[in-house]
């Protein structure tokens, strides 16, 4: 059986478990739900009939009430307690309909049947009486026995029915309880059922499935690895793992033909590259590799054979311009100990121009700061003549509001004024007062002239003090114009101070340009003078190395006679004499020089009698 058609069936399976464990779930819970609906109707029909009972003991309430609303001095009123009284009727006929109509239990059906007569029976002799006795109380007092009789008749027959009602009110508790017991103990089993069926499926999926691939994955690693005899298991098998399986086997047989394959090839190029390392190994570049190498070591042999090719090419040139470098480095070696000789004058003026600009560069510097200094003096003045101003103008303010303030008093003076007037007028009202009061007022008209004198010279006083206050706002006008000019002579001065700070300024920024400038040059010079001491250590150097050139050239043409070429056996470089050493000229006042880097020099063809044109140089 194929893994497809396997998981299809034990998905129909589980399918099938799960529609059974749903089903009876759901069967479950609607037999919980009747059983509550039936307790539910239950407890409405014991509730309504207890409302009942309690309606059959209202009317007799109301009976009572209404024989003792006979009497004017109980309080009651009649229409309160007739219309309480139809209520509780209505309510009662109400409740044992409702009683009358539950079919839940036949025993509650045969108790409730029995309600309506009584009822009606005692509804009607509360009627009577409630009608008698507004009209014939006597007549309703001896009808009250009656009455009373009936009022037992019912209460025995609510009695059986409470009786009836409670019973089966328990009976359907006690079955919603059973019920809902088998309900828990069927979902258990249905539980059990399905955790067994799905433990079953997937310790099938994992034996059947599971378990074949992680062994497969196994295999598949070893094989990354490089295992190639490992055993590929479940090939046996007819479903997709066997194919996985078969597919693995015959991929390992490839990867194992391959591998022998490759060890083949590679026995082979190790003894056809071997031979001809060998023989390159002692110096014949005739050697090449002829084996018949299969691709892509194709490539490999040819590129051996290219390599080997150029090879001997390179060495036959390196022999053929081993003796002109000889020849060159010597010539390079006498032209450099002439450069060194005209680089060493050159050093020497550069370092007298050194120093002199150096000088230069100090005086103007000097120039500079005393220029600075004299801008920060210019700042100091200005700052001063800022002050004078400021003080000038809170004078001016203060001689202002000192006006202003003159001002307010000339007010009060003239208030003053006023009163004085006002009180002299007065005063010469109560002296004519005193006049005509007689004898008896001339205490009173002394009084009023002193105080009538006391008035003038007030009016006196207040005059003579506006005539100060004039003169004194006239002096803060000429002290607040003299204030003012001397506020636009310190404003003259600060302009001319100002000025002069930017010609300073100017001045300054000059000097410091031109000491920048100068100090640029000196550092240009100085530059240049090291430049050129180190040019001069170089073309010593470079005399040096010509000469250890020519040497190496003596020994690379030694060395190259060691190889076979092919051209008549082995190539012979004839060693030339290693040229003189000429002791190169050594400037003065050298200071030791970085080494210079190692550069790669081109190739100088170098005629005969060359030895002109470097001495022109």
């Amino acid at each position: 059986m194929s893994l497809s058609r396997a998981i299809r069936l034990s998905g129909a399976a589980l399918l099938a478990l799960m529609v059974v464990c749903g089903g009876t779930g759901i069967g479950a819970a609607w037999l919980q739900s009747s059983s509550f609906a039936r307790q539910d109707e239950a407890a409405s029909l014991l509730a309504n009939h207890e409302l009942a009972d309690m309606m059959h003991d209202a009317v007799r309430s109301d009976i009572l009430a209404i024989l003792q609303a006979a009497d004017p001095q109980s309080g009651l009123k009649r229409k309160d307690i007739q219309a309480d009284f139809d209520d509780h009727v209505k309510e009662l006929r109400k409740g044992i309909a409702a009683d009358a109509a539950y079919r839940g239990s036949a025993d509650v059906e045969a108790v409730t049947s029995q309600l309506a007569a009584p009822m009606e029976t005692y509804a009607n002799a509360a009627a009577r009486i409630f009608t008698e006795s507004e009209n014939d109380p006597a007549a309703a007092k001896r009808d009250l026995p009656a009455f009373f009789v009936q009022f037992r008749i019912l209460e025995t027959s609510m009695g059986k029915a409470s009786d009836a009602i409670i019973a089966h009110a328990q009976e359907t508790s006690a079955n919603a309880r059973k019920l809902g017991t088998y309900a828990m103990v069927l979902l258990v089993i249905v539980l059990a059922v399905g955790v067994a069926g799905t433990f079953a499926f997937v310790r099938m999926a994992t034996s059947r499935v599971v378990r074949p691939i992680e062994i497969l994955a196994g295999t598949m690693r070893e094989l990354g690895s490089g295992n190639l005899d490992v055993a590929v298991a479940g090939a046996d098998r007819g479903d997709e793992l066997g194919d996985m399986a078969k597919a693995m086997l015959a991929f390992r047989d490839q990867l194992q033909a391959a591998e022998a394959s490759k060890r083949a090839q590679a026995q082979l190029i190790v003894e056809s590259l071997g031979t001809a390392l060998t023989a390159l190994a002692e110096g014949d570049l005739t050697a090449t590799v002829d084996a018949d190498l299969q691709h892509p070591f194709t490539g490999l042999k040819d590129n051996f054979n290219s390599a080997v090719g150029t090879l001997r090419t390179l060495i036959g040139s390196v022999a053929e311009s081993a003796a002109t470098i000889r020849t060159g480095s010597d010539e390079i070696a006498h032209a450099s100990e002439d450069l060194a000789r005209r680089t060493e004058n050159t050093a020497a003026s550069l370092e007298e121009t050194a120093a002199a600009i150096a000088q230069m560069d100090k005086r103007l510097q000097a120039t500079a700061s005393a220029a600075a200094r004299t801008v920060d003096r210019a700042d100091g003045a200005m700052t001063t003549v800022a002050s004078g101003r400021a003080v000038t103008d809170e004078s001016v303010q203060a001689m202002l509001r000192v006006s202003e303030s003159a001002k307010g008093i000339d007010d009060v003076i003239e208030g003053l004024d006023k009163i004085a007037f006002q009180t002299r007028v007065l005063a010469m009202n109560a002296a004519v007062e005193a006049g005509r009061a007689g004898d008896a007022g001339r205490g009173f008209a002394v009084v009023a002239d002193l105080v009538s004198a006391l008035a003038m010279r007030a009016e006196e006083e207040a005059g003579h003090a506006r005539e100060q206050l004039t003169a004194t706002q006239a002096e803060i006008g000429t002290a607040v114009s003299r204030v003012q000019q001397v506020d636009g002579a310190l404003s003259d001065i600060s302009n001319d101070v100002g000025e002069v700070h930017r010609l300073l300024a100017d001045i300054a920024a000059d000097n410091l340009a031109q000491s920048t400038s100068v100090t640029e040059v000196t550092t240009a010079v100085n530059s240049m003078d090291r430049a050129t001491q180190q040019n001069a250590a170089m073309v010593e150097q470079a005399s040096a190395s010509a000469r250890n050139l020519a040497s190496e050239a003596v020994g690379l043409a030694q060395q190259t006679a060691k190889f076979t070429i092919g051209r008549g056996g082995h190539q012979h470089a004839r060693p030339a004499a290693a040229p003189a050493a000429h002791a190169p000229a050594r400037p003065a006042k050298l200071p030791s020089p970085a080494k210079a880097p190692a550069r790669a020099m081109p190739a100088i063809a170098v005629a005969a009698g060359g030895g002109d044109d470097w001495t022109s140089f």
